[in-house]
């Protein structure tokens, strides 16, 4: 018999989500039998305490009893229970130096940490995330700042609609005026971005028509790392060779921040791929974006004008390119940016309830009954006090 705790968040701000349900704890009990659940009582989570009590699950403070943790974000290290399996997003295998203390802890207390963004299929594939969220989310926002910037129009934020269906609701009888939207990125959070689009009616253009056409309408095009980055050399694009040498590649950005009103970054970004543009480029008279939602939020990172991260309570920040730093939002002659680090916590019922059902679905058979295809392992960053072969890259990073 297993014992899986549902921890509450202690990363401040707070997170609203949690990784099951109320209903899912219940399925999960019945899917796997001898599997209890317990959950700690959080006055924060989007789902009350007595939204589980009520449906049987033991609330419990304590959860030392339990031999798996379930969470979202980072626990503080003042709150982790040794020689526990813990599953959450710990931001450590990029060697996040804000994240080095963390892994640490897990270290020194014996913890067996399975981080969520290593969990992946054999061709390489996420199987769990809240990117879809953050794409959905990221791409409201563009469109909030362009009503905001220009006075056409006034949207809610997410986190003010009850759900997904609410904040959409808003764009029901909005006509948008004429903006050309260049979307970055082929993963998850990028077609959270292309989910709203569509939703939406954008038309989508090919990447010549894009460059090459005015429209009296909105418009985006979609564009994956190849079509944004070439070889030095000239030689044909290799997609496994850019994210292995990132160095031999140079943007070839130019003729769509030329054309584009609005940017959405949905990119995957490792250090040493090189950045969209350059603080010379946009101080160009050519430099057209004006409003950039960095979904990814990587500092530094591919967007120069990502200066910091920003909030829900306060999203937006310009950015003078001539200064090279922040100023306020919506003057005139800056860019506008939003670099929210939490986007899907502005839709946390929906994000939770996804975010479940792939942890039932696809996650929790291999960790409670067999994990014959290694996808535990392999996602596995520490156990018995040691990293895992796979992650002895993050050896100096720890010692």
């Amino acid at each position: 018999m297993k014992t899986i705790g549902i921890i509450r968040e202690g990363k401040q701000p707070a997170d609203l989500r949690t990784p099951l349900t109320p209903a899912q704890c219940v399925e999960l009990m019945q899917n796997f039998p001898g599997t209890k659940v317990i959950v700690q009582p959080s006055n924060e989570r989007c789902f009350t305490n007595e939204a589980y009590s009520n449906l049987g699950i033991e609330l419990n403070e304590d959860l030392s009893s339990c031999d798996i943790l379930l969470g979202v974000k980072e626990v503080p290290t003042t709150q982790l229970i040794p020689n526990k399996t813990y599953l959450f997003f710990s931001h450590t295998i990029k060697k996040q130096p804000h994240n080095r203390n963390l892994l640490r802890h897990i270290l020194a207390n014996n913890i067996t940490m399975v981080d969520y963004e290593t969990l992946v299929w054999d061709a390489g594939n996420r199987i769990i995330g809240f990117g879809r969220f953050a794409g959905l989310v990221g791409a409201h926002y563009a469109f909030m700042m362009w009503g905001k910037k220009y006075g056409f129009y006034s949207l809610k934020p997410a986190h003010e609609c009850t759900d997904f269906a609410d904040m959409l609701s808003q764009y029901k009888d909005l006509q948008l005026s004429p903006m050309k939207i260049v979307l970055c990125g082929d993963g998850r959070v990028a077609h959270g971005c292309l989910e709203l689009l569509r939703k939406l009616k954008i038309s989508q253009v090919s990447q010549e028509e894009f460059i090459e056409n005015d429209y009296n309408k909105p418009v985006y095009v979609h564009l994956r790392s190849e079509d944004y980055y070439t070889r030095k050399d000239g030689k044909e694009w290799d997609k496994a060779d850019f994210y292995k040498h990132p160095e031999d590649y140079v943007s070839s950005f130019q003729p769509y921040y030329q054309r584009a009103d609005i940017m959405l970054n949905g990119i995957f970004w490792k250090q040493g791929i090189p950045p969209f543009f350059t603080h010379e480029e946009m101080k160009s008279s050519n430099f057209r974006i004006k409003i950039i939602s960095d979904i990814t939020c990587d500092i530094p990172g591919p967007l120069p004008s990502t200066v910091k991260s920003t909030t829900i309570e306060n999203p937006f920040y310009g950015y003078n390119t001539f200064l090279e730093k922040e100023v306020d939002a919506f003057l005139p002659n800056s860019i506008d940016v939003q670099a929210v680090g939490n986007l899907p916590c502005e839709l946390p019922i929906d994000a939770s309830t996804e975010f479940g059902q792939l942890l039932i679905r696809h996650v929790l058979p291999y960790l409670l009954v067999e994990d014959n295809e290694q996808i535990i392992k392999n996602a596995t960053i520490a156990t018995n006090g040691n990293l895992t072969e796979k992650y002895s890259y993050l050896s100096d990073y720890v010692s």
